[in-house]
């Protein structure tokens, strides 16, 4: 990296392509819940409350990923320049 401004411009797009991946994931998981989740209950043997409750697992952890590692340090630098 060269400068700031590199790796702001760096953190950006990876909070934009993070944003995306959530946001999409979320959308899919509630249009095509049924069948997702019948599809990984088959695959790993478990009920479909347990996939529903790893599903939100899932989610969440994601979020908090995200905002740790992409959206704070985007914000925090462009709060310093």
């Amino acid at each position: 990296m060269n400068s700031l401004e590199t790796l702001v411009t760096f953190l950006a797009w990876c909070t934009t392509i993070n944003l995306a991946g959530l946001v999409l994931t979320s959308l899919l998981l509630m249009a095509f819940r049924r069948p997702v989740a019948g599809l990984h209950a088959g695959m790993f043997g478990l009920s479909e409350a347990d996939i529903s409750r790893a599903y939100f697992q899932y989610l969440a952890q994601y979020k908090i990923a995200f905002v740790v590692f992409n959206l704070a340090p985007y914000l925090a630098l462009r709060i310093m320049l």
